[in-house]
């Protein structure tokens, strides 16, 4: 009798233990970014993931990363649904603020506050993620600058220098050209690609103003001088051969714009700083031949030579108000932008946008890039970040037209200004 009770006593611990077991397996929290198996920062991620859960037993962290482009689309088609994630990436701005005014996303205003967590942030880094004062998102990959990289080494083969303005822009892409090297590695299949030189050139001839007016509807135009001109110049430079033969078709997410680089092809990459990480990774030994500068001025242009297009805050990670985890989301976050993140993300070229970050810096490649940003009077967020999903869409809509000629400047100008228009009940 006794073996028995005490058999049956075993049992029942045993399944009590199994019990126990799966639960703690059901509870999951479901994290969406676009941080894939290409991104160098994802190691980062799977160690927070593996440190959150290692302290957390009775959680497990489901990664879902998605390529840049599918992912946008997939974000809106879950939010739609109501199949959001509990965590999700995005890049702050209009399109957040879209998911904040549906009444999908948590504010994370109460959770900062408590112990201090907003000290942890750049300030800049959390201000595109703040709308009437409430928070909704935190940054974590790093502060970004989009700089003109170039191959030192080709440089100095063909004899040319840095230019400062257009003119002189131009006159090293003819030379570069005339050299038999492709002087600008662009892959816009992707189009947020050639997006970066759109921006620059609007930011350079009529000033940060232009695009702000314009967003803003603060006396601006998407059809104005500035975005005219900016269109202008971006067929000036196809019709210099400045790009890569069916730039069009070439995809950024596929490395080929670096793939010209790697193969002494191409001489000068405009790309956010994340290049440097994903370089050191792909072909370190090409590095010592690499530096970048910044977007060159227009002699008779409004723009702050300093001014750069970027981000104060990068990935932007914020929690769904549906998420039946909240709680544990907020302290994942916490891992994600603890001292051991924000050491691996500057091992690997990134600049986390937390304080005191800078202490972590003996790359000097990173610390050029880190003085370029502190340096700059205006860091200008990528339109299709910025601005409303529609307005964006119609942006990007038009710079493959710009790069392909089927559009002339005049028209992307007018589509983006009718888009602006229809959005903001103007017509």
């Amino acid at each position: 009798m006794k073996k028995s009770l005490s058999l049956v006593v075993t049992v029942s611990m045993f399944l009590v233990i199994l019990l126990s077991v799966s639960a703690i397996a059901q509870e999951e929290i479901v994290l969406w970014d676009i941080t894939t198996e290409a991104e160098s920062e994802l190691p980062v991620i799977q160690d927070a993931i593996a440190r959150f859960e290692a302290d957390n037993p009775e959680y497990t962290i489901r990664h879902v990363p998605t390529s840049n482009d599918d992912y946008k689309t997939k974000l809106q088609v879950a939010m739609g649904a109501n199949n959001e994630p509990d965590i999700f990436m995005s890049w702050g701005g209009g399109p957040l603020k879209e998911y904040v005014d549906a009444g999908k996303v948590m504010d994370m205003t109460k959770a900062l506050k408590q112990d201090d967590w907003i000290e942890r942030f750049v300030p800049a880094g959390l201000e595109i993620a703040r709308f009437d004062g409430n928070y909704y998102a935190v940054p974590i990959t790093g502060m970004r600058a989009v700089l003109m990289f170039y191959r030192t080494d080709i440089f100095e083969e063909v004899g040319v220098e840095i230019p400062e303005t257009y003119e002189d822009f131009k006159d090293v892409i003819v030379q570069l050209k005339d050299a038999g090297y492709i002087p600008l590695s662009l892959a816009n299949k992707n189009r947020w690609t050639g997006s970066m030189y759109y921006m620059y050139l609007v930011d350079r001839i009529g000033g940060k103003e232009a695009f702000l007016n314009a967003a803003n509807r603060n006396g601006g135009s998407f059809a104005s001088e500035a975005f005219v001109r900016a269109g202008e110049v971006i067929q000036e430079l196809v019709d210099l051969g400045a790009f890569p033969p069916g730039v069009n078709g070439l995809d950024e997410d596929q490395g080929q714009s670096r793939q010209l680089l790697y193969a002494d092809r191409a001489a000068m990459y405009l790309m956010g700083d994340w290049a440097y990480g994903l370089i050191k990774n792909e072909n370190p030994a090409m590095l010592e031949n690499f530096s970048f500068f910044r977007f060159p001025v227009f002699e008779d242009g409004k723009g702050d030579p300093s001014n750069l297009v970027g981000s104060p805050g990068g990935n932007m990670y914020s929690v769904a108000k549906s998420s039946e985890h909240q709680e544990a989301a907020i302290e994942f976050l916490k891992y994600l932008s603890d001292e051991t993140a924000a050491k691996q993300l500057v091992d690997l070229g990134n600049l986390a946008p937390f304080r005191g970050v800078e202490e972590y810096l003996d790359d000097p490649f990173m610390i050029d890039i880190y003085n370029a940003l502190n340096n700059a009077n205006y860091v200008q967020l990528y339109y299709d970040q910025y601005l409303p999903p529609q307005i964006a869409q119609a942006h990007l809509d038009t710079i493959q037209g710009l790069f392909g000629k089927t559009m002339t400047p005049e028209e992307a100008a007018q589509m983006v200004e009718e888009e602006a228009q229809k959005y903001f009940n103007e017509q």
